[in-house]
């Protein structure tokens, strides 16, 4: 462009159009008025009569309520780095960035404060809920020069139209193919897909866990009864299915915790990449089709799944935060899972064997909160986060975890001397003597890798992927099978 007054008085004018930002969706990657919701759950689980309450007086209401009561900490809130990288780039060649919200004026404020590069906040207030047409009149009121519209939806539509141009963030296809219809579409940021988000929250990678259904089986001799695989099959999918609809409350619950966790903070709900709603309604699904199948499995599965939901779910909600009692939680919902493969085959497998998983898993849920723990200190940190251990729990932790490692080794070999030779179905029972052996080299691998600071977050994860790990476990197992058959020893 040639530089000509004409040229420069007409950059001039773009410049002094403002560009306006929306928050929820657009500025940020999630719902403010949804974040004060939960935040207040946690607080207080009853506060959700005053959430219908406040509900039924109207939307406005129920905002302005919110906001008094809940203060979202903006340094923890996931944002659009690529929007935040625009606006700052268009302040810093002198435009002026307003933020133009639905969220109460209270709760918008709050986001001011954060990004420096926003000069005026239009926000509800009063009577008025600032969004779709309302929206609208207030901004074109308010410029009549124009000015230039950031939003993510539908409401958004009547916002765009009445903008010198559009902002698309992370919309919907029929939303953005609708502002591209009656808007002046300059500039897109889309949102990650929301499908791949999902299945990561959802941790399709932990149901490994839930191959334990078919442990009973397998030591009941029940596995070869072509009866069982179909309610083995059932029973797995309809643990896994709940179990992960599970994972995803237990990440709405802990969004503040996550956000300031070391890893946690890249999972989708903690990190926006997944919208809260979206979270909600791919686990009541989960939840739904899981139970479906359990019931297909016969009504004992059913009876077991739903106690296994509500012992994860107690686990969420406060059990997480009492110490010891949370290393246990886990342990038993692994044993559950047992219970779970037990009463779809109606087997009668021996009782040392939930006392054994008891001990074992006790051990690995210990090892989880010595690697956070010990994440912790090196940050120079006290607390563990959303948990009830500090610093100087971890001496305490090790050995607990260690202890509970020895007393499951010393637990098989009482079940090899008291009971393993009276089954049945095992032929050779010598061959047995290699599996405490295998448990304590297993459980070692772990307590090692952990003390070294090199062991993630899931310590079962790591027994899945270590090769080490992986070629004891499979050296048990062949054991295990040569007993059963009678291979001479």
């Amino acid at each position: 462009m040639l530089n000509t007054p004409i040229a420069n008085e007409a950059a001039g004018e773009a410049d002094a159009v403002p560009l306006v930002l929306d928050l929820d969706g657009t500025l940020i990657r999630t719902d403010s008025l949804i974040e004060q919701g939960f935040a207040l759950l946690r607080r207080n689980p009853f506060a959700v009569f005053k959430l219908i309450g406040w509900l039924l007086a109207g939307r406005v209401m129920l905002k302005q309520h919110l906001a008094n009561a809940v203060s979202l900490d903006p340094e923890f809130i996931p944002v659009n780095e690529d929007l935040v990288a625009f606006a700052e780039e268009q302040a810093a060649k002198g435009r002026t960035i307003v933020l133009a919200t639905a969220a109460h004026k209270n709760t918008a404020q709050v986001f001011k404060q954060r990004f420096s590069f926003i000069s005026d906040v239009i926000a509800t207030e009063g009577q008025v809920n600032l969004k779709g047409k309302v929206k609208a009149d207030a901004l074109a009121a308010r410029f009549p020069q124009g000015f230039d519209y950031a939003g993510d939806s539908r409401p958004d539509l009547e916002v765009w139209k009445r903008a010198r141009n559009a902002i698309v963030v992370g919309a919907s296809g029929s939303t953005l193919r609708r502002a591209r219809k009656s808007a002046n579409v300059t500039e897109v940021f889309k949102r990650p897909g929301s499908f791949k988000a999902l299945i990561k929250c959802l941790r399709p990678h932990q149901w490994a866990k839930n191959v334990l259904v078919v442990v009973p089986a397998i030591l009941s001799g029940r596995i070869i009864d072509p009866d069982a695989i179909l309610p083995l099959v059932l029973a797995f999918f309809a643990l896994s299915l709940t179990a992960s609809a599970t994972y995803v409350f237990n990440d709405i619950w802990d969004l503040q915790d996550d956000r300031a966790h070391w890893s946690k903070r890249r999972r989708p709900l903690a990190s926006g990449t997944l919208s809260l709603p979206a979270g909600i309604i791919g686990a009541l699904i989960c939840l739904a089709a899981g139970l479906a199948l359990a019931l297909l499995a016969g009504l004992a599965v059913l009876q077991w799944v739903l106690v296994y939901v509500v012992v994860t779910m107690s686990y969420s909600l406060f059990l997480k935060r009492k110490v010891i009692h949370d290393a246990v939680t886990l342990a038993g919902l692994f044993t559950l899972r047992l219970v779970v493969g037990m009463v779809a085959v109606a087997a009668v497998p021996s009782p040392w064997l939930f006392v054994f998983a008891m001990f074992f898993f006790t051990s690995l849920a210990f090892a989880k909160r010595h690697t956070e723990i010990a994440r912790v200190i090196e940050r120079g940190g006290f607390w563990v986060n959303g948990r009830g251990y500090r610093a100087s729990d971890l001496p305490l932790v090790l050995a607990a975890g260690i202890s509970s490692s020895v007393a499951a080794v010393v637990i098989m070999v009482l079940y090899i001397i008291e009971d393993a030779h009276q089954q049945s179905f095992i032929k050779n029972g010598d061959w047995l003597w290699a599996l405490p052996p295998m448990i304590f080299m297993i459980s070692s691998r772990i307590w090692i890798t952990c003390q070294r600071g090199e062991l993630d977050d899931d310590p079962v994860v790591f027994v899945v992927k270590d090769r080490v790990c992986l070629a004891y476990a499979a050296l048990a197992g062949i054991c295990f099978f040569f007993a059963w058959f009678g291979v001479p020893l």
